[in-house]
């Protein structure tokens, strides 16, 4: 069976979630299709798909029309492709109580009632006064197979997908590489003692080289951190935006800094291994943390789906122990919404580069966090990740994909036409 696979292109959450799936499924043809930051991801793990096609999402309708089944990670284009096409689709996704819909479920599953088939233009025209948000729920309404990854909130709108579709909808726990997770495990990394991970870092609005003063701001940072912190004798700083030529490392006082972009099990490794860990608070990397008994410190939100993701674990010891922009910059507000919270952000960063005062402070209080995280016991940090392993478990998502695929005249099929 020939299946296509894509992601949305935001960060390395999605792709690095379908890269997971495509690893299941030895002895099928796995085509990945994507752009941008999922296509460099999926480069840099290429041994997971058989064929790597970049292209923009128009450019993909002869691939949907020849693929025996589409697989897409929070990509509500390639779903809709697959509707039009008459092609089963499985639509992935880890964010669903984010999504921030104007209209309420119901009418979105009336407009779903009413989309045409056989022309993709004429779906996207029927759709055009959706939102991006309220695309992708259209698109689980659309999908034969839904699953999506727990998470507070999660459970109540899965089953307002489940009232509306008629297909099948599962609510599964962390949506990660085992294989490689379970790898990691045998502590084989480098060992290094501080890893920072700014996640893939672009989106709609972030980019490595516009919009990047979250990138600029660790740029500055890190040498500052080497000075402050000289037990720090060796870390790694890695996000998309340190690859294809921009990689680079500095030296203070002896201690090095590698800023970096690892393929995933490599990265894996070395989070496994190393004795402190700091992350964007993003939810893959989260759940590989814990399931590598890695308990993090949450840096300040990259954007407006950080803030979001820390509130919602409220009382537990990863987001007490988290830092904030509220807490690092004076008058510092970001709205709630994701393209102006995250525009916000990108703003107020940017106030750190451009006001040495407003830096120092910055500075101080992220060596307080710091400070605070080091002084955690193991016992703190185990009983920490025990926490949120609670607070984020479901059923297997690798068991649920596999029985699916386990049977594919009765389940794959689904509902196309």
């Amino acid at each position: 069976m020939r299946i296509l696979l894509g992601a949305q292109s935001c960060g390395y959450g999605p792709i690095s979630k379908l890269v997971a799936v495509s690893r299941m499924l030895h002895g099928h043809w796995r085509t990945f299709s994507g752009e941008t930051v999922a296509a460099d991801f999926a480069r840099r793990n290429s041994e997971a798909f058989d064929e790597i096609v970049d292209g923009a999402a128009s450019a993909r309708t002869d691939l949907v029309r020849s693929s025996d089944y589409i697989i897409s990670v929070m990509d509500a284009d390639l779903v809709f492709q697959a509707y039009s096409a008459g092609r089963p689709a499985m639509m992935i996704d880890s964010l669903l109580s984010f999504w921030q819909l104007r209209r309420p479920p119901a009418a979105i599953s009336e407009l779903c009632g009413d989309a045409p088939r056989g022309d993709h233009r004429a779906l996207m025209r029927h759709f055009a006064d959706l939102s991006p948000h309220e695309r992708i729920f259209a698109a689980h309404l659309l999908a034969d197979v839904s699953l999506v990854q727990n998470f507070p909130g999660v459970p109540e709108r899965a089953q307002d997908i489940a009232g509306f579709s008629t297909g099948q909808v599962y609510v599964t726990g962390p949506i990660t590489d085992r294989t490689g997770l379970h790898d990691a495990n045998a502590r084989t990394g480098s060992g290094f003692d501080l890893l920072i991970n700014l996640g893939g870092f672009k989106n709609f609005l972030l980019d490595y080289d516009r919009h990047n003063t979250y990138l600029m701001l660790f740029d500055r940072w890190v040498p500052d951190l080497l000075r402050d912190w000289p037990a720090f004798r060796r870390v790694a700083v890695c996000s998309g935006g340190f690859g294809h030529g921009r990689e680079h490392q500095v030296e203070v006082g002896g201690s090095v800094a590698e800023f970096t972009c690892m393929p995933q099990r490599e990265f894996l490794r070395e989070v496994a291994t190393a004795q402190h860990y700091m992350l964007t608070p993003g939810l893959t990397a989260i759940h590989e943390a814990i399931q590598l008994e890695q308990m993090p410190l949450a840096l300040p939100e990259q954007h407006y789906g950080h803030i979001v993701n820390v509130e919602s674990l409220a009382d537990t010891l990863f987001a007490k122990q988290a830092t904030r922009f509220t807490q690092l910059i004076d008058g510092y507000c970001a709205p709630p919404d994701d393209f102006e919270g995250t525009a916000a952000i990108v703003r107020q960063v940017g106030r750190l580069l451009e006001d040495d005062g407003a830096y120092t402070r910055f500075r101080r209080g992220m060596n307080e966090a710091m400070e605070a995280f080091v002084a955690t016991s193991a016992t703190e940090r185990a009983d920490g990740v025990a926490e949120l392993r609670d607070l984020l478990r479901g059923p297997s998502f690798h068991d649920i994909v596999s029985g699916i695929f386990a049977s594919p005249s009765a389940q794959l099929i689904g509902r196309a036409q």
